[in-house]
């Protein structure tokens, strides 16, 4: 009973951290190192919980660092945020190795949708009232960033279905 409790906590907790993810990136260009740090450790705690193995642990774990090392890369490039760069590699550590390469061909895609569609918005001209809301205009200038953490939540979530934490609760 443990391990279907500890999966539907994890299932929930990561969703909602995900979620929280894309909606702060999206206001504020950031993802904060607590909220990467709390789902670390709560991946942690929650996977031996819901009855994932300690080899099935270490392996995410492996993956999730191969993940950060090759992000940071793409960060000190200047190519994605260093909160990007976490929050994929804590994604993947929640997926799990199986999942690390779809996740990563998911957010790629879903990440050229996103910038596809903000340069789109970059050449409308932006209403007035929009100027003075903060991220809307924020998310117009020219020089502003990509709120990758969008693309990296929708692809968690569109795999999330498809990882081990699932096949605790079937």
């Amino acid at each position: 009973m443990i391990s279907m409790s500890a999966a539907w906590i994890a299932l929930l907790l990561f969703a909602g951290c995900i979620i929280y993810a894309a909606l702060n990136d999206v206001m504020t260009m950031t993802i904060g190192n607590r909220l990467v740090l709390v789902l670390a450790g709560a991946y942690l705690v929650l996977a031996p919980a819901a009855g994932i193995g300690p080899d099935a642990i270490l392996s995410s774990v492996a993956v999730a660092a191969a993940v950060l090392v090759s992000t940071f890369v793409l960060f000190a490039f200047g190519w994605i945020g260093g909160g990007d760069a976490k929050l994929a590699a804590v994604a993947v550590l929640w997926l799990g190795p199986d999942l690390a390469l779809p996740y990563v061909l998911y957010a790629s895609v879903f990440g050229a949708f996103l910038t596809l569609a903000l340069l789109q918005y970059r050449r409308m001209p932006l209403p007035v009232f929009l100027r003075d809301l903060g991220w809307p205009g924020r998310a117009h200038a020219t020089g502003a960033g990509v709120p990758y953490g969008v693309a990296l939540a929708l692809a968690a979530l569109l795999l999330l279905p498809q990882s081990h934490w699932l096949v605790t609760i079937i």
